[in-house]
């Protein structure tokens, strides 16, 4: 059995306010030619569809041709929500898409009922666990806690009780929206951590033939049956140098998995310049950048006067302009874009009260803040689903 493997479509994203309504329009069309010139036999998309719990009309408009698409191609698709969706939202109509192809994997509740396909060699059965906040879910999957690895782990363990029950030689393929543990991030995903742990560790899926994953932007094999996606399309200058695809998998009689890339298309390449101004517009080493979309970083002493005019001259698709000097003598005072790099909430308001109190918070008062930012976050979704 072939199954194409996508995820992170974030249909009614833009690209520093540059619609990419276009962009996306064409990989949905290129992702159902690859259906067509491959002999898929089924779909798997890992969660956020859209970019946002409310997406705008034309993203729904998006959304709608390319499912009308993919049940002309009599090729069926299984679909789970992500933490960028709205659950509740995009699983509207699941019982009536379903009859169509169109399977939609929304509630955690039903994680443990797959889609049954056929192949040749018998059954493969297909799971799909959307994204679970693990303070919503925790009760509904019986979890022992309130945390990523606790709310997946219930959820996979729910599948193997189901797969014992099928007949022996069934294969199974799992869809989850989740950080593994030792895959590689970008700056454009939106972060999952609750109770300080975003990450879920690879051996959660262990004895599924495959795991086809969504969330983070970078396709990245975890392990040989464990593999991201990533994202069709950039939506952060960290994904400068990524190679943007689909996995198309071919699932043996034996569940033995081979795993091959089919590149999307590019609307524009990325660039991240960074030197003094002058530099920039004048060295050759640049001239390969100028049709592409660019970050430029000037480190010039002094803030030179109208900068992005000037470089836009050169680079007429300059998106992002930033300004970090060259440090002066007795100057170690970093950005503030640096100071946050790297940092996640919990850090960065722990730093907050470091700055106004001159003191750590103790170990109750992290906590405290960590369930303040959970609470947050969880009433965020909850909200989202309403």
């Amino acid at each position: 059995m072939r199954l194409l493997h996508t995820s992170d479509w974030h249909l009614g994203r833009s690209f520093h306010r540059v619609s990419l309504l276009d962009a996306q329009r064409a990989f949905l069309d290129h992702l159902v030619t690859v259906v067509r010139e491959e002999d898929v036999d089924a779909v798997l998309v890992a969660g956020d569809v859209y970019d946002r719990a409310v997406p705008p009309l034309s993203a729904v408009e998006l959304y709608d041709s390319v499912l009308h698409a993919l049940a002309d191609c009599g090729v069926p698709t299984v679909m789970i929500s992500g933490n960028h969706d709205s659950a509740r939202r995009l699983g509207v109509g699941a019982g009536l898409l379903g009859r169509s192809g169109v399977h939609l994997r929304t509630d955690p509740a039903a994680c443990d009922r797959p889609v049954v396909l056929r192949d040749a060699h018998g059954e493969v059965a297909v799971y799909g666990i959307p994204y679970l906040e693990p303070a919503l879910v925790r009760d509904t999957l019986g979890a022992e806690r309130a945390d990523h690895p606790s709310v997946l782990g219930a959820a996979a363990d729910r599948i193997r009780a189901d797969l014992a029950t099928r007949p022996p030689g069934t294969r199974s393929v799992v869809l989850a929206h989740a950080f593994v543990t030792g895959a590689a991030p970008s700056d454009s995903e939106r972060d999952i951590s609750t109770g300080g742990v975003a990450s879920v560790p690879a051996v959660l899926f262990a004895g599924f033939d495959y795991t086809a994953l969504g969330h983070l932007h970078g396709c990245q094999t975890v392990a040989d049956r464990i593999r991201y996606s990533g994202s069709p399309l950039a939506y952060s200058f960290s994904e400068e140098h990524h190679r943007k695809s689909m996995w198309l998998v071919d699932l043996a009689a034996d569940g033995t998995v081979d795993a091959r890339r089919a590149d999307t298309p590019v609307p524009r390449p990325l660039a991240r310049l960074r030197g003094r101004l002058d530099d920039l517009l004048a060295d050759p080493a640049h001239d390969a950048h100028t049709g592409s979309w660019v970050e430029a970083v000037l480190t010039d002493p002094v803030r030179p006067y109208e900068p992005m005019a000037a470089l836009a001259e050169r680079f007429p698709h300059i998106l992002s302009l930033g300004f970090e000097p060259d440090e002066r003598p007795g100057d170690g005072a970093a950005s503030y874009a640096g100071r946050l790099a790297g940092r996640d909430d919990r850090q960065i308001a722990e730093d907050f009260v470091r700055h106004v109190r001159g003191s750590d918070p103790d170990a109750h008062e992290s906590g405290l803040l960590r369930d303040a930012l959970d609470a947050v976050r969880a009433a965020a979704t909850a909200a989202e689903r309403d």
